[in-house]
């Protein structure tokens, strides 16, 4: 069987698998316009808004990508009480996506509103909470935690806004965590499956430069010694991606993208489709070209987008066979 026929008999394995995801939840804003002038008051556009639209963000566009792959996520977080809060479960629940989600009277709800003019972002406005959540939520995150015991795999979505913390790591130690990081948390990250930095990130994190091959398999290695991490995927943007596995290989996937408009919420797909392939039983090259394909297609659409399956499908057979290279 050649490896399209694998990726797309693979996919099915997907269905009904029900999986663990924890994170920061965020609600996207998005006002949409056009643009016709500049500003009489300041050197800025003036944006005629026709229309507005909410979508999940963070953990649970993640959980609304696996959804969309044909799987069963199970959110649990900390959101605001507050009505942005209220949108986020309203928009799960249209979603049919299961949740069990601490609302705190502590915290608001973080909001990212984005003004597209003329299919381009303008600008975006973010409010938001992003100090650790207090002793009490902590606890009750802990305690749904203990819970919910979903599979063998739990995926961890870090945008640094207060709920990944050392202690909410610690009580995963029992499964295998699929990681998407955030650099002001890297000193408590330990002993992950597989972590999926993007390149800044990797940057970061491991404290080299990435400029070439050689400076990759630098920062790679670097961060798998320093975190005790059992494989690592580093995300490159149109550069593909780079899979540092627990047996030592290092593979470079290039990107399946054709186009790219919007890199929103790339992340999220990435890890819900890696995180559900493994769990399907998919091998783990197999997941990241899985997750290639995804993040190829939600990265050529505005807005936070998610990679169903039947666009998945369509990538994999009007595509050519993804090429994978052995460094």
């Amino acid at each position: 069987m050649n490896i399209k026929n694998k990726l797309t008999s693979s996919l099915e394995q997907i269905n009904g698998q029900v999986i663990l995801v924890l994170g920061d939840i965020m609600l996207d804003h998005y006002q949409w316009g056009e643009v016709s002038r500049i500003s009489p008051e300041a050197p800025v556009p003036v944006v005629f808004v026709h229309k507005q639209t909410y979508s999940l963000g963070g953990a649970g566009n993640v959980a609304r990508n696996i959804k969309k792959l044909g799987g069963e996520p199970f959110l649990v977080g900390v959101i605001g009480d507050d009505e942005h809060g209220e949108k986020i479960i309203a928009e799960l629940k249209s979603e049919h996506i299961a949740c069990d989600l601490i609302v705190s009277s502590r915290r608001k709800t973080t909001l990212k509103t984005r003004v597209i003019g003329n299919s381009q972002q303008i600008v975006r406005v973010d409010i938001e909470n992003n100090s650790h959540i207090d002793a009490r939520d902590e606890a009750l995150v802990l305690k749904k935690i203990a819970e919910h015991q979903y599979g063998a795999y739990v995926l961890v979505s870090d945008y640094g806004k207060g709920l990944v913390k050392k202690k909410i790591l610690s009580a995963l130690d029992d499964r295998k965590v699929v990681l998407d990081p955030k650099n002001k948390n890297f000193k408590d990250y330990k002993n992950i499956f597989i972590m999926t930095p993007n390149q800044k990130e990797a940057e970061q994190g491991s404290g080299v430069r990435i400029e070439n091959q050689k400076s990759i398999i630098k920062a790679g290695k670097k961060l798998i010694s320093s975190k005790g991490l059992s494989n690592l995927l580093i995300t490159m943007g149109p550069e593909g991606m780079v899979l540092f596995s627990g047996d030592g290989s290092i593979t470079h996937f290039p990107t399946s993208a054709r186009k790219v408009y919007d890199v929103t919420g790339a992340g999220d797909t990435v890890i819900a489709a890696l995180g559900t392939g493994i769990q399907a039983g998919m091998s783990l090259p197999e997941s990241c070209m899985l997750a290639n394909y995804a993040a190829g297609y939600v990265v050529g659409q505005v807005g936070t987008a998610a990679a169903d399956k039947k666009s998945i499908l369509q990538a994999i057979e009007q595509l050519e066979a993804p090429k994978i290279y052995q460094w």
